[in-house]
């Protein structure tokens, strides 16, 4: 029997219960030509079923063989997106003051630190950060364990979202914040979050309700 998940592959078993699913990180979804070519090639050389655009700015390879994963990987030329495991599994990130006319706040930039710092980051649940440029939230901050969203004045930073089964609006815990002050509250909180506060697998925003938003807030101050 095969396994649902394997994940130092990063595949994810697929309905036909024969074959997978892998998602190469592409931070931001940004991705330059070339990349992209090879991509498309490896999904052709090895007979992949399809290709996917993912809501976490991947590009997901459908329908491979298990024998085939490694040397997929090898030709690929790029680390897993972790979109399985109790880790950090997007930073999730919009064109920002980049490329955006409403841009308001660089958030390629923030979300590309953000990315590097702590994408597959290990922690006891799963976890997201979303980026977003302005107010219009392209990025869905509001539902991600940490949301960043760029006004004029700076970045205002939201914590415990959470979409799914049971959907929470993440809660405003700091307004204003530069780019490195938006860095560092946002280590505040994984750190805080890694001590493992709620236990294995409940996510942020369960441990903020169950402590209470004031309480949290404390915690993550310094």
């Amino acid at each position: 029997m095969k396994a649902d998940i394997i994940e130092d592959k990063g595949a994810i078993l697929q309905s036909d219960n024969k074959t997978y699913a892998i998602a190469p990180h592409i931070p931001g979804g940004f991705v330059d030509v070339s990349t992209f070519k090879r991509l498309v090639d490896v999904a052709e050389r090895y007979g992949a079923s399809a290709l996917k655009l993912t809501s976490g700015q991947r590009i997901a390879i459908i329908g491979i063989s298990e024998e085939d994963l490694d040397p997929i990987w090898k030709d690929l030329e790029m680390s897993i997106g972790y979109a399985i495991g109790l880790c950090v599994r997007m930073v999730k990130f919009c064109p920002g003051t980049t490329y955006c006319r409403h841009g308001k706040q660089d958030a390629m930039g923030l979300g590309l630190k953000l990315d590097k710092l702590y994408h597959g980051y290990r922690l006891p649940a799963k976890f997201k950060i979303g980026v977003a440029g302005c107010e219009y939230g392209c990025t869905a901050p509001l539902v991600k364990e940490v949301g960043l969203r760029g006004k004029p004045e700076g970045w205002t930073l939201t914590v415990g979202g959470t979409c799914g089964a049971k959907p929470r609006f993440g809660d405003v815990i700091a307004e204003g914040l530069t780019d490195a002050d938006a860095e560092a509250a946002v280590a505040r909180v994984i750190r805080f979050f890694e001590a493992g506060e709620g236990g294995k697998k409940v996510r942020l925003g369960r441990v903020i309700d169950k402590m209470g938003l004031d309480a949290f807030k404390k915690a993550v101050s310094s």
